[in-house]
């Protein structure tokens, strides 16, 4: 089958075409102040609209960094992480110095959040003296639980249901590589993780064409991929799971994978091994997807699991675009979130901030657009 986005594009578009420092894409600013103050822990929270604005906005900042390094001056950003991590802090840590502000790393990995202090005592200190709050957990409930008590933003930087920064730093290398991802058709193979979800949401919000194929027992979440659906039959995309990698792979403009055991889950990983086994990115599935396709994961790889070396380390990997995007899409979120200007005043994000932030206390979510 020949994608919709094969039609319309023979090969990628040329990068100075998506923006560049003579002429960067403008911020939306009346989309970006909808997100002052905003928590993201989910693709959920986000509106189709605001997807574009920040893919938008970490366009104009990758383009004119220059612009931005005194936009968040003297915010502090802390990041509590239960797993371990190489590009989220790093990108994380970097984002936010570059902007001009800084931040402080707990490392949470000894023990959970919540375990010697109550989580909300934690969220009520935090807000008296952080401007906002990146988490990396093993439980969703964690995260979700922050920002129902911290009136500060509160990012999800990664737990066991979702991964938006990273789907976020994809749709940005993708758009770099396509332009207008309307009809943009995605394979991702493998197990239906967090990454998944995040995946098929943003590609639904986006009106793009996302097949998930996996094993029948490691599919996406039933409630992950009803609200994807749901998304996509108001954006013209189309969200799909079935089982044959084949399939999903043929005409793909974009194939994707992830690790098929996810930390937490190493008890599993013979036996998920074995069932993923067919789902593994090599030479001939890539030969199945459009000439112009590209190979993308998130990271760490597993090489000859479940992708070959060969097409990690091949012409068509676009693996390290997407590593390099998470700083600059992370950039894009705290931008937004915390509120921050350009030196030349261009996109101003901070007035109005104050009005937006929450007083310290519980945190009212129920004006968050909800897609499910």
């Amino acid at each position: 089958m020949t994608s919709k986005a094969y039609v319309l594009r023979q090969s990628p578009l040329p990068a100075q075409n998506l923006g560049s420092p003579a002429n960067p894409t403008p911020i939306p600013t009346d989309t970006a102040g909808n997100l002052l103050g905003r928590d993201l822990c989910s693709m959920r929270d986000l509106t189709p609209e605001e997807v574009h604005c920040i893919l938008d906005t970490a366009q104009q900042i990758k383009a004119q960094p220059q612009q931005y390094r005194h936009a968040l001056e003297s915010k502090q950003l802390v990041l509590f992480f239960e797993k371990e991590s190489l590009r989220t802090r790093l990108t994380f840590e970097t984002g936010i110095n570059t902007l001009g502000g800084s931040a402080i790393f707990v490392d949470q990995t000894g023990s959970r959040l919540g375990q010697r202090e109550s989580l909300s005592d934690v969220a009520h200190n935090l807000e008296r003296w952080m401007d906002a709050i990146v988490l990396r957990t093993y439980a969703h409930e964690t995260i979700t639980s922050m920002a129902q008590y911290a009136g500060i933003p509160v990012i999800n930087a990664l737990s066991d249901i979702e991964h938006p920064c990273q789907t976020l730093a994809d749709m940005l290398t993708l758009q770099e590589r396509f332009g207008d991802l309307r009809g943009l058709r995605l394979a991702y193979l493998g197990d239906g993780n967090n990454v998944a979800h995040s995946l098929m949401l943003a590609a639904a919000q986006l009106g793009m064409h996302c097949v998930l194929a996996t094993p029948p027992h490691y599919g996406p979440a039933p409630e992950y991929l009803a609200a994807a659906q749901a998304i996509a039959a108001t954006t013209g995309g189309t969200v799909e799971w079935i089982h044959d990698p084949q399939q999903a792979a043929t005409g793909a403009d974009a194939i994707y994978t992830d690790v098929w055991t996810s930390m937490g889950k190493e008890q599993e990983m013979e036996q998920r091994n074995q069932a993923c086994q067919p789902f593994q990115v090599n030479q001939d599935m890539m030969a199945l997807a459009a000439p112009h396709a590209v190979f993308m994961h998130c990271l760490p790889a597993h090489r000859e699991d479940e992708v070959t070396a060969e097409v990690l380390d091949g012409p068509q990997s676009v693996v390290f675009d997407q590593a390099e995007n998470r700083m600059h899409a992370q950039k894009a979120i705290l931008l937004l979130l915390l509120g921050g200007a350009s030196e030349t005043g261009s996109g101003d994000l901070r007035e109005g901030y104050a009005a937006t932030r929450v007083a310290p206390g519980p945190r009212k979510r129920s004006q968050l657009p909800s897609f499910s």
